[in-house]
């Protein structure tokens, strides 16, 4: 497994990665697919300032990403940092996550911009939680029934880590 930064040529895959989720899961709240020309802005917006988005490269095809995002738009929120891990529905449970969290940790920590990571998981979520708890992040906190998706009210739960 390589770990690097994501290139332009990665975006098809990050996508594809992305929206199977969007269709098939509940690990994010957006409910339509995104075509290339729609995600390109979220592309864009990485690997700039303290938002990178790394790649974990299997066989020479992308298997998973993790970014560092905006928490939030105000100012004085720049030094935290939203993340987020989507790994491809064929490679889970083979460690990508892990190693995608290990490496945009590193980054983090290497970067003084950055003072907190955080993290929004659904309440079902148990393997990300599991993931998040193992990395010594902190549970801050439940949004009951925050978002609707799957014919169901969902559960965020909002973890951080000081880094």
């Amino acid at each position: 497994m390589n770990i690097r930064r994501a290139v332009q040529a990665d975006l098809p895959k990050l996508l594809e990665i992305y929206n199977y989720e969007v269709i098939n899961g509940v690990a994010t709240f957006d409910t339509e697919p995104f075509t290339l020309a729609q995600r390109q802005p979220w592309f864009d917006a990485h690997n700039v300032a303290n938002h990178p988005l790394i790649v974990a490269e299997v066989n020479g095809v992308p298997a998973g990403y993790a970014t560092l995002s905006s928490f939030n738009s105000k100012a004085a929120y720049d030094s935290t940092v939203e993340l987020s891990i989507y790994v491809d529905q064929a490679c889970r449970g083979k460690h990508v996550g892990r190693e995608l969290m290990s490496a945009i940790l590193d980054l983090a920590r290497e970067d003084s911009r950055t003072h907190r990571v955080v993290s929004i998981i659904t309440g079902t979520n148990e393997a990300s939680i599991a993931l998040h708890k193992k990395f010594g992040f902190r549970y801050a906190g439940t949004i009951t029934e925050a978002g609707f998706k799957k014919g169901r009210y969902l559960d965020v739960g909002y973890w951080e880590l000081a880094v």
